[in-house]
């Protein structure tokens, strides 16, 4: 199992618990890091045996504007549980921060792996 990482991805959504934050959208940053068996994709060099971050991307990106959560934590697990049900992670780790808080070190952080029944 290897790790795959998609750092950086930047998305707005309304987010907040305060009444001004109910009318904005704000600028958010994530980073994953998601585990993935890579060696069917590295043996075929083929993109249909790999990880589609591209398509995680696009996925989240999607989450993110569509969603009006207050907390941080909320949109966190609404992200990794997407992920995990939609591409078949096993495991991952989230960090989510909002990019235009420089004074406030605030950030949602979860790590979160598949429950076995």
């Amino acid at each position: 199992m290897n790790t795959v990482y998609i750092k950086g991805l930047r998305a707005q959504a309304v987010i907040g618990v305060y009444d001004w934050e109910r009318l904005i959208r704000q600028p958010l940053v994530m980073d994953l890091e998601m585990a993935s068996d890579t060696a069917r994709a590295a043996a075929t060099d083929a993109i249909a045996d790999a990880l589609d971050y591209a398509a995680i991307s696009q996925q989240v990106i999607a989450l993110v504007e569509g969603s009006e959560f207050q907390l941080l934590e909320s949109l966190a697990d609404a992200i990794a549980t997407m992920v995990m049900r939609e591409f078949g992670v096993p495991w991952l780790r989230l960090r989510l921060q909002p990019s235009e808080w420089p004074r406030r070190r605030t950030s949602a952080l979860l790590s979160k792996r598949a429950c076995r029944a």
